[in-house]
């Protein structure tokens, strides 16, 4: 660029040279003196210069002044508008850059609102469940109504008065309402054969499960083993999943402890929840998504039996309090095997059947007054429902016994504790004579003691 202009000047310059000439000349001035001339040609007519600017001079100044403009402009030009297309350009950047910081900053106040929001709401739900615990461990003592004397078959709900309600929590308040709690004893006198359960010993701790697969699920010893396997071996289901079909054996409970299984059943069907048990030689459980009940027979590896529980609610319908889809919950005691569950005739209170061990059919039913929903976990000792209060709580109670021998129920308040806070199965094995519980991740066991029958 810079050459161009160069050029341009220099041409300029040659054609001012190319069009003026100039000639010195000397005469004789005819007075005695020698005359001097000096003289410029140009394009018009020779004459001495005016003081003023002359035609020629005005016309290369203006051509100056142009070609100077040029010049600015092809030097200039590109600059000014390289620095404006800079400017603008880190102008944009920084505006965007203020844009995100500001959006920034509004997000961070947004997430500290809604952890304050968090916080406030998990304090509130504790409150409501210390509060809840609180109403459901505190007992109602009030004179009870004359009894009316019910068998296995006869009894239904609408033959009780007190059933004609129609507020569907009225099961849970006449439970609480109309019986007399039991006196909380103190290192009672252990009996021989069966009896009320009076105490509840500590928790004994056998084994901490591996992984998240064993939050929850069911461990149990048959009380009345078959060969090949013996009353010492130990069985464990791993009940979180979607598909729970493994069954583990233990030779005994050292062997629990130390985790080395010698056997690993594949069950043909799937396991809904921690209601299953073993009894006589077979696994008693029932099908995922089903009212099915199934008997699988320890020593052919297959299924020996399958009924459905007539009537009985299914995944979710009448859980424990705890949820896990508990609707069934099979037991076994000194009498045989049992069924807890409930049916929308029952209005979601507990139902007891007793079951056929062999074929699986129902030689009796009770309808209890007692919300299934609203207990922690239930089981079978003696013929006498027990139910749990929480299965939260670290300090909580037995709260609830129904005997099936006399078809009534009352509450009662046997000291239970979940050390770990989150009892997800509690069985009865009369074998040994203890509580079988899934707390937490834990496997333990409480010992039990029965008192005089009233």
């Amino acid at each position: 660029m810079w050459f161009l202009a160069v050029l341009c000047v220099s041409c300029l310059l040659m054609g001012t040279q190319a069009q003026s000439s100039a000639s010195f000349r000397r005469a004789n001035a005819g007075n005695g003196r020698c005359q001097y001339s000096f003289t410029v040609d140009s394009p018009t007519e020779a004459s001495c210069p005016s003081p003023g600017s002359s035609p020629e001079m005005e016309a290369l100044k203006s051509r100056l002044g142009l070609l100077e403009a040029l010049v600015a402009r092809l030097a200039g030009g590109e600059a000014v508008s390289e620095s404006s297309q800079g400017s603008g350009s880190q102008s944009g950047l920084q505006d965007a850059y203020n844009q995100l910081m500001g959006e920034n900053a509004q997000l961070q106040r947004e997430k500290q609102r809604l952890d304050r929001q968090v916080q406030d709401l998990q304090q509130r739900m504790e409150v409501l469940r210390q509060e809840a615990e609180r109403l459901r461990s505190r007992p109602c003592v009030q004179q009870p109504p004359p009894r009316v004397p019910q068998n296995d078959n006869s009894f239904r709900p609408g033959s009780d008065p007190a059933w004609h309600f129609s507020n569907p929590e009225y099961q849970e308040l006449t439970a609480v309402v109309t019986e007399v709690s039991a006196p909380n004893l103190e290192g009672p006198t252990d009996i021989s054969g069966c009896g009320d359960l009076v105490w509840v010993e500590d928790p004994e701790v056998h084994r901490k499960a591996d992984s998240i697969a064993g939050k929850y699920g069911v461990w149990m010893q048959d009380p009345e083993a078959k060969e090949p396997y013996g009353p010492e071996m130990v069985w464990r289901i791993d009940a979180v999943g979607s598909e729970v079909r493994q069954l583990f054996g233990y030779e005994n409970m050292d062997q629990l402890s130390r985790g080395f299984p010698t056997k690993v059943l594949l069950l043909p069907e799937s396991v809904e929840s921690t209601g299953a048990t073993m009894y006589k030689g077979s696994l008693y459980y029932q099908r995922r998504l089903s009212r099915t009940l199934i008997r699988y027979d320890l020593l052919s590896e297959s299924i020996a039996a399958r009924r459905d529980l007539p009537h009985a609610g299914f995944h979710g319908q009448f859980p424990y309090s705890w949820g896990g889809y508990t609707d069934i919950d099979l037991s076994v005691d000194e009498n045989g095997l049992w069924a807890i569950y409930s049916t929308n005739k029952a209005k979601g209170a507990i139902v007891i059947s007793q079951l056929d061990p062999h074929n699986l059919e129902v030689k009796g039913t009770w309808e209890t007054k007692i919300r299934k929903t609203s207990v922690a976990n239930a089981f079978m000792i003696c013929g006498k429902l027990y139910t749990v209060a929480s299965y939260t709580s670290p300090n909580t109670t037995v709260n609830y016994m129904y005997d099936t021998a006399t078809s009534q129920g009352k509450t009662i308040s046997v000291p239970f504790k979940n050390r770990y806070r989150y009892n997800s199965m509690v069985d009865y094995n009369p074998g040994q004579r203890k509580l079988y519980a899934w707390d937490n991740y834990y496997i333990v066991s409480y010992k039990v003691r029965l008192g005089k029958q009233e």
